[in-house]
């Protein structure tokens, strides 16, 4: 094939995929560019995923009729003249890539009137070629519209998600970048009702809130240091608010969404020898650097930057993470008498804080121990299988339940046990049947923009577990009833770290893979938890009741819930019977 130059067409298209890669992308860019434009209100508007509308609208300073055409051609912006304007540039764009890139795999449309101006424009573009430019009246601002998105790109459009994972992402996006510029109000409505509205009152608690909720909010910590021309700013969360992924850590680097790995790594660091291996913190961070001390000019997508001195930048980032840390975490305070009889054990923890979450039908009454052996007793080192009756004897660090079977020693774990329980109970859909507690007063419940989707898909499968959820309004559900042996225990926080697992567990999932993600999650999350000490009667029910579940020996998420030590195992350890 001979050498020869490619089509405009061609070209423009291949540049657009370096810039445009998904929806969340092409909202990234016009949001980027109503922010330079000193826009005090934004509004977002998305159909079909953002396959099929995307609308931005914002009261920046708006486009002067004569560069309306000028502004969806590649590399024109107003935001550099040459290339030493890199060094110290504030604005969020500067490429002049963005508008071309979109309009040449959309349908585009620009209205916008300048500040100055009397009469607004509109220039349609289709397919990157512009199909016309009119004089039309509008109010200051801007307002972009993009259609079909990737129509003409079939190969990229098959690549793309599932609408609900779109809008997923476009909802982080809007709420980071409303975390960012606090006094923007940003209004985000999705597929015809709002999801996100703020009310660039400046306080980042309030947004914070729609994010997660607002318990953890509350409790985040704020991060706050400036080291001469350096400042960070943001929230990072305790050590008792974790993920199982570095998904929920966030950068800004002087207003600009940012990944970066190795401040990452540097941010996960300083939590080192706070949180259990394989948990991370959730952070967003905003770090105020020299202009000239950063390149931006990496990546298309601006999501990359090289700092001039990269360790500085991670040095305190690390510093600033671990004094919010320090100033969160008081001293520990022991209690005089650690070995304390199990009845002022118990009552010690009744009074405290966090009391026993037992399950609201009492454990079932203990039987009679069978001491009858089976003809040949074989110790039982599997995992599947039924166990035999075993005899309560008590209970080994506040987490684990000693019992004595017909073939040994068994060592329970009271969290991983009741998991199975409550498993098993919620699986089994016809014991949901008439089996829900009505609550007192119902729990409103307002999941953030970015699982509220998946909130919506998984509503029939709360409701089939014995749930009673009903829409409340555009983005709030009301919570009737619950199972009756989570109306005890049950909480607001327990559904919301359900949902981020099978957000993160079940991004590519059908939905009965969602369905047992989410009766998992909730099942670990009301279970009892190591070091709560159980009376002798909650011990001995809790072992009945995972005599019964048809696969006692794992939890729902595959580690065992016991340990066998058979009599022949003991002789040996004991030198009765030669020896390991």
């Amino acid at each position: 094939m001979p050498i020869k130059i490619l089509p405009e067409s061609v070209t423009n298209k291949i540049a657009a995929g370096e810039v445009v890669e998904n929806p969340a992308s092409v909202v990234k860019e016009l949001l980027e560019n109503a922010i330079d434009a000193g826009a005090q209100t934004i509004s977002i508007r998305i159909a079909g995923g953002g396959k099929e509308l995307i609308e931005i609208s914002d009261d920046g300073s708006g486009i002067p009729a004569q560069e309306v055409a000028l502004a969806v051609t590649r590399f024109a912006t107003s935001k550099i003249d040459s290339i030493d304007d890199l060094q110290r540039i504030h604005s969020l764009g500067f490429r002049g890539e963005a508008l071309a890139s979109i309009g040449a795999v959309s349908h585009l449309r620009v209205q916008t009137r300048a500040r100055d101006e009397n009469e607004g424009s509109e220039l349609v573009c289709d397919g990157g070629k512009v199909k016309k430019v009119l004089q039309k009246a509008f109010p200051q601002g801007s307002r972009l519209e993009v259609r079909e998105l990737f129509a003409n790109v079939p190969a990229r459009l098959k690549f793309l998600k599932s609408d609900r994972t779109e809008r997923s992402r476009i909802a982080e996006l809007v709420t980071l970048y409303a975390l960012a510029y606090l006094h923007i109000r940003f209004t985000l409505e999705v597929e015809g009702r709002i999801s996100l509205q703020t009310s660039g009152n400046g306080n980042r608690r309030e947004i914070l809130a729609s994010v997660y909720d607002l318990d953890s909010a509350r409790q985040m910590l704020e991060l706050d240091l400036a080291e001469a021309d350096y400042h960070i700013v943001g929230f990072c969360s305790p050590v008792g608010i974790t993920r199982s992924n570095r998904r929920d850590i966030h950068f800004f680097v002087n207003g600009r969404l940012i990944q970066d790995v190795g401040m990452t790594s540097a941010l996960v660091n300083a939590y080192r020898s706070y949180l259990m291996v394989g948990r991370f913190p959730i952070a967003v961070v905003f770090l105020e650097v020299p202009p000239q001390e950063v390149d931006i000019n990496i990546h298309p997508a601006k999501a990359e930057v090289r700092f001039a001195d990269a360790r500085a930048v991670t040095g305190r980032l690390v510093r600033a993470v671990r004094l919010a840390l320090l100033a969160s975490s008081p001293a520990p305070a022991f209690s005089s008498s650690l070995w304390a009889n199990s009845n002022e054990q118990a009552d010690a923890f009744q009074h405290s804080s966090h009391p026993l979450p037992t399950t609201t039908e009492p454990f079932s009454t203990p039987v009679p121990f069978q001491t009858t052996p089976p003809s040949s007793p074989q110790p039982d080192l599997g995992l599947t299988g039924q166990i035999p009756l075993l005899r309560v004897i008590g209970q080994v660090g506040a987490t684990y339940i000693v019992a004595e079977g017909p073939d040994g020693l068994y060592l329970i774990d009271q969290h991983a046990a009741h998991e199975r329980i409550l498993y098993e109970q919620l699986l089994d859909k016809s014991r949901q049947t008439g089996d829900a507690q009505l609550l007192l007063e119902p729990i409103l419940f307002t999941p953030n923009p970015k699982e509220g989707e998946l909130f919506a898909d998984l509503l029939a499968s709360f409701n089939e577990m014995g749930f009673q959820v009903e829409p409340f309004g555009p983005t709030s559900y009301r919570i009737r009833a619950v199972p009756s042996f989570l109306a005890r225990n049950f909480s607001l926080k327990i559904m919301q770290d359900a949902l981020h697992e099978v957000g993160e567990e079940g991004r590519n999932a059908v939905t009965r893979q969602k369905e047992e993600i989410l009766v998992r999650s909730i099942c670990k999350g009301v279970a009892v938890k190591g070091g709560m000490t159980l009376s002798m009667q909650e011990q001995q029910g809790l072992v009945r009741q995972l005599e019964a579940c048809q696969n006692p020996r794992t939890c729902p998420h595959g580690r065992p819930t016991m340990i066998h030590l058979s009599v022949d195992i003991l002789e040996k350890q004991f030198g009765r019977k030669g020896s390991l």
